[in-house]
């Protein structure tokens, strides 16, 4: 089969984290600005996803310290659907006051909400606060399944067509890496039963379960399900320490196949961008908030048991990111449609 060569992806982990302090402890607290008694009741935490899933553990974890920060109750709602597009929706139709926080995976769904998804909106609508947590995408299959390699996954799925059933969350970076998988190695994308699931916890609780042979999903959030899984491949240029699983092109060197290496998961916080415009001292209690919390060995040392990121970056590295995740993901958008 003929091995293709791509470019390096400019959304390696590597570039992705280049200029982000990963020294939370040492930030310097920083005081809210004083921005007309803001908030004076309590915040509305919007989830782009279903309960159990990565972004939902994180907003429901982080809301009670937010909440200490910004000394008023921090409720959490999920609004899940299309992508994250029901979320997005809701967020953009509420009032611009600062008093509805959107927590999600941002990166990829927000942008293949616009890019597959016939979103009118774009990702310059909202003001990203920060994103602490990246991810890495895990390829596994149920520990049953009888796939002890990424290959004989693939030769199934081209051999027994309709066979094999897959889970991914729609729009997401493992969703498009299937695709990926399937085109590169010429299997056509027929052959495969992929199932979309709205939320993390959804899909990995089918694959936990049996209800599909594998799932291609964030790897740090299937620590829970460890014991039902046998990891095939990371989506990343090197290894890690947490799953015992070649990288994906070490994976498909035997099929002289090569794909490129797609970001994983980017979680924040964001507001609209007329937040931001129109309030920008309520923008900046609500940053402070988060940074405040994120400087807290606490809070640190909660999200490290829940095996979640807790960096600081700020709102300024965020919308760079977003923007950058926008313009990589468009390349291959074609194949979500």
């Amino acid at each position: 089969m003929f091995k293709k060569t791509f470019a390096p992806c400019p959304m390696s982990v590597k570039a992705l984290l280049m200029g982000v302090s990963t020294a939370v402890a040492s930030l310097a607290m920083v005081l809210p600005a004083v921005a007309d008694s803001f908030p004076e009741r309590p915040l509305n935490m919007v989830v782009g996803f279903g309960t159990g899933g990565s972004a939902d553990r994180l907003a429901r974890i982080m809301s009670g310290y937010i909440s200490e920060q910004a000394g008023v109750p921090v409720q959490v709602t999920n609004r899940p659907g299309a992508g994250t597009q029901v979320a997005s929706n809701y967020v953009l139709n509420v009032p611009d006051d600062g008093y509805t926080v959107y927590a999600s995976t941002f990166a990829p769904y927000l942008t293949n909400s616009i890019l597959t998804g016939g979103a009118d909106f774009s990702v310059d609508d909202f003001s990203y606060i920060n994103f602490q947590w990246f991810d890495l995408d895990l390829i596994a299959a149920n520990k049953d399944s009888g796939y002890e390699d990424l290959p004989s996954l693939l030769e199934a799925i081209r051999e027994e067509r309709g066979q094999v059933r897959g889970a991914v969350v729609q729009g997401s970076a493992g969703h498009l890496m299937v695709r990926l998988l399937l085109e590169e190695a010429g299997i056509p994308q027929e052959n495969l039963n992929l199932v979309t699931y709205n939320s993390g916890g959804e899909a990995r609780s089918a694959v936990a379960g049996g209800q599909v042979d594998f799932v291609s999903i964030s790897a740090q959030g299937s620590e829970g399900i460890r014991e039902f899984l046998t990891p095939l491949a990371i989506v990343s240029d090197e290894r890690i320490e947490q799953w015992d699983a070649p990288t994906i092109n070490e994976a498909l060197e035997p099929m002289e196949v090569e794909v490129p290496v797609l970001q994983g998961s980017m979680r924040g916080f964001a507001v609209t961008s007329e937040v931001e415009r129109q309030y920008p001292e309520r923008f900046e209690v609500l940053a402070s908030a988060i940074q405040n919390a994120l400087a807290r060995k606490e809070v640190q040392e909660h999200l490290e048991r829940n095996e979640m990121g807790g960096v600081w970056v700020g709102p300024e590295r965020s919308n760079e990111l977003m923007r950058e995740n926008y313009q990589v993901f468009e390349q291959y958008a074609h194949l979500l449609n």
